[in-house]
C-alpha cells in the first residue's frame, strides 16, 4: 500500500509542465517516467501498425488475389497439357478438312469450265436456259464469289434434278434467291442465283 500511496504522491505533486523541458527528464519520478515510456511505446507500435502492418496486409491480400489467378491458369494449363496430343490430332484433322475445301474451290482458270457444268447440268436436267449473266465477282478477305444470274425454263422435276446435279459436282456451288413464276403452258419461269468461289491468286493476295 505504501508503494502505491507512494506513485499517488509522486504524481500529484509532479509539475506536469516540465515536460516541456526534456532536460528535466533525470529528476522525474520513476512513476512519470514509465507513463512515458509507455505512451511512446504504445505509440511507436500503433504508428507501425498504421504506416507498415496494414501495408503488409494491404500487399497479402494482392498476393492471395495473385495466387487465386494463377492457380486457375495452372490448371487451365495443366487441362490443356493433359489433352494436348488430342488437340494436335484435331488440328491436324483441321487442317486436312481444310486443306479438302480448298481443293473444291476452282482457280481462276477453272471458273470458264465450272460455269459450263452447271449449263450442261441445267440442260440435262432438261432445264432451258433464257439467260445467263455473270455480275462482277465479289471480293471476300480469303476468297472470291463468282455469281450467275440463271434464267430457266422447265417443270419442278426438271428444278428437282437440277439441284441435285449442282449438288454433285465436285466443285462448291450454291444456289441463291429463287424466284418461280408460274407460264401460260404447263412450265415455270425460274430465276435462280448460283454462285461459286474461287481462292484468290497470289497477285490478288498481295493487292
Amino acid at each position: 500500500m505504501s508503494l502505491i500511496k507512494n506513485i499517488t504522491n509522486d504524481l500529484r505533486n509532479f509539475d506536469w509542465n516540465d515536460l516541456q523541458d526534456v532536460e528535466t527528464i533525470g529528476i522525474w519520478p520513476a512513476p512519470v517516467k514509465v507513463i512515458i515510456t509507455l505512451i511512446i511505446i504504445v505509440s511507436c507500435l500503433a504508428g507501425g501498425y498504421f504506416f507498415h502492418i496494414q501495408n503488409l496486409q494491404t500487399e497479402l491480400q494482392e498476393v492471395a488475389g495473385e495466387e487465386g489467378s494463377l492457380r486457375i491458369e495452372f490448371e487451365q494449363k495443366a487441362f490443356l497439357a493433359a489433352n494436348l496430343e488430342e488437340y494436335r490430332a484435331q488440328t491436324v484433322q483441321m487442317e486436312e478438312s481444310f486443306t479438302e475445301l480448298l481443293r473444291q474451290l476452282p482457280s481462276f482458270t477453272e471458273v470458264p469450265g465450272l460455269i459450263e457444268d452447271v449449263t450442261q447440268t441445267g440442260e440435262g436436267s432438261g432445264l432451258e436456259f433464257d439467260d445467263l449473266v455473270l455480275p462482277e465477282e465479289e471480293i471476300q478477305e480469303f476468297y472470291i464469289e463468282i455469281p450467275m444470274n440463271l434464267d430457266v425454263v422447265g417443270d419442278f422435276h426438271d428444278f428437282g434434278t437440277f439441284v441435285s446435279g449442282v449438288a454433285s459436282l465436285d466443285r462448291i456451288v450454291t444456289l441463291h434467291d429463287f424466284s418461280i413464276t408460274a407460264r401460260t403452258d404447263s412450265f415455270l419461269d425460274m430465276s435462280i442465283v448460283a454462285r461459286t468461289y474461287r481462292y484468290k491468286d497470289v497477285d490478288e493476295v498481295v493487292q
